[in-house]
């Protein structure tokens, strides 16, 4: 008589295999951590970051309006005013940390407007080819070729005064040069073997343009954001230093254009004019450390180095 088979005892479910993108997180975490410059910059975005979300705690509307401060005019740093005061008596430290929200908001909201743009554009010309992508990369050329400045202050003048004018100026003139990376990775993506072999087993161009094309290119996209958004911060500040700005808002720009008319460089009130123009080396200094040790991570040639 034969016995029956023992059954295996139940040990449970086996474990799932950790998912292939949690293993390039934490491979990028890694490799980024190894990168002291970009460490360096995260530190300083993360510490202004932290400034401009908290500024509401310890600013009040009353340390910003002319009528009710009582602080002397264009005095130097003293106790109660670590960085002096501008011409109506308002502590410029309190002005700094204020002036970092409007500034990073729309140099942040600049970027967007200006990868969302410059990458839709990329990735249809240079999927699609032919008249489509021969077009848009004849108008991608023209804005290239136009002077960014002069357009954007002619754009944002025409636009009327404020924050919006000046992030849609920002966002029309800056997206050129995204597209034309975009375009050359998507071009060199479309080229890959994996690539054909999804078009041969029937995946439609949409098909291949979001689910292989787009992931590979995000990396190129991810490395252009982090760099776009020193330079749109620049472009905010120049374009509120000009009075193209909110007249009523407050920012680092607007700041440099009030210590100019407020008579800060006759007076030599250099405490006026140093803190914004310093905050904003900072920050464009933080966003580029930061966007090159990115470009270093991903890099595949600095990857297979180390």
């Amino acid at each position: 008589m034969t016995t029956p088979a023992t059954a295996p005892a139940d040990t449970g479910p086996a474990p799932s295999a950790p998912l292939p993108y949690v293993h390039k997180e934490a491979g990028f975490v890694r490799s980024f951590l190894r990168v002291p410059s970009g460490v360096a910059g995260v530190g300083i975005l993360a510490v202004s970051g932290l400034l401009a979300l908290l500024a509401p705690l310890f600013v009040s509307a009353d340390d910003l309006d002319v009528i009710k401060v009582d602080g002397p005019s264009l005095h130097g740093p003293t106790d109660g005013y670590p960085l002096g005061t501008d011409q109506e008596g308002r502590s410029i430290l309190l002005l700094v940390v204020w002036g970092a929200r409007s500034s990073l908001a729309v140099g942040l909201l600049a970027t967007v407007l200006t990868v969302v743009l410059g990458s839709a554009i990329g990735l249809v010309a240079g999927h699609y080819g032919g008249w489509t992508g021969k077009g848009l990369m004849h108008v991608t050329d023209w804005f290239i070729a136009l002077p960014g400045l002069p357009l954007a202050i002619s754009l944002a003048a025409v636009l009327g005064q404020g924050s919006t004018s000046i992030t849609i100026a920002i966002a029309v003139t800056s997206w050129a040069s995204t597209a034309r990376l975009v375009r050359a990775q998507t071009l060199s993506v479309e080229a890959r073997p994996f690539v054909e072999r999804a078009r041969a087993l029937g995946a439609s161009g949409r098909q291949v343009m979001v689910r292989h094309v787009l992931p590979n290119v995000t990396p190129l996209i991810l490395v252009s954001s982090t760099l776009t958004v020193a330079s749109a911060i620049l472009s905010e500040a120049t374009l509120t230093f000009l009075g193209l700005g909110d007249p009523t808002g407050i920012s680092w720009g607007s700041m440099l254009n009030s210590a100019l008319n407020g008579g800060a460089v006759t007076a030599g009130a250099w405490w006026y004019l140093y803190p914004p123009g310093v905050a904003i080396l900072i920050v464009v200094l933080g966003f580029t450390l930061t966007g090159r040790a990115v470009e270093t991570v991903l890099n595949p040639r600095s990857v297979s180095a180390r």
